[in-house]
């Protein structure tokens, strides 16, 4: 299978936990904008050789919170209080599996956005979150995001 990664994305390098056992998870930031994606390989997949729906949800939950970061520029870790998605397409083995963030809406303690994320192209899941913003820093990875960008 190929492991050819778009032009621009680069190996998120810092992951901790169960995320080093999803990867490897790739980022591209473009101005306030940051997008992740993942080349889908059997580990990802299901039965029927598609990405698995939890999958997909980790990388949209990742997505919804680290492009909500970098878009708000917000130094601190936001963890999802409440995320629903709609399953559009089938993400089958080998496609290059990307996502978007938009963020509808701040308020001093909670964050509302939105995420899209496409199969080669094609989109294959849309999904909204509800993230908590902390009081703190957010714990000690409230830097990872930012960081990343140098």
């Amino acid at each position: 299978m190929s492991v050819n990664i778009p032009s621009g994305f680069e190996r998120f390098a810092r992951l901790p936990g169960f995320l080093e056992t999803t990867g490897p998870l790739y980022v591209k930031y473009d101005g306030d904008q940051a997008f992740l994606g993942i080349r889908v390989e059997e580990k990802h997949c299901n039965i029927a050789n598609i990405c698995h729906g939890g999958m997909i949800m980790t990388l949209a939950d990742m997505q919804l919170g680290v492009g909500s970061q970098v878009q708000l520029k917000l130094r601190k870790f936001l963890p999802t209080v409440h995320m629903s998605g709609d399953f559009v397409a089938p993400s089958p083995l080998g496609v290059w599996l990307q996502g978007s963030t938009q963020v509808i809406k701040q308020t001093r303690k909670t964050l509302f956005a939105t995420c899209i994320l496409t199969a080669d192209g094609e989109t294959v899941f849309s999904g909204s979150g509800i993230m908590k913003i902390p009081s703190d820093n957010g714990g000690q990875f409230s830097d990872i995001i930012l960081s990343e960008r140098g």
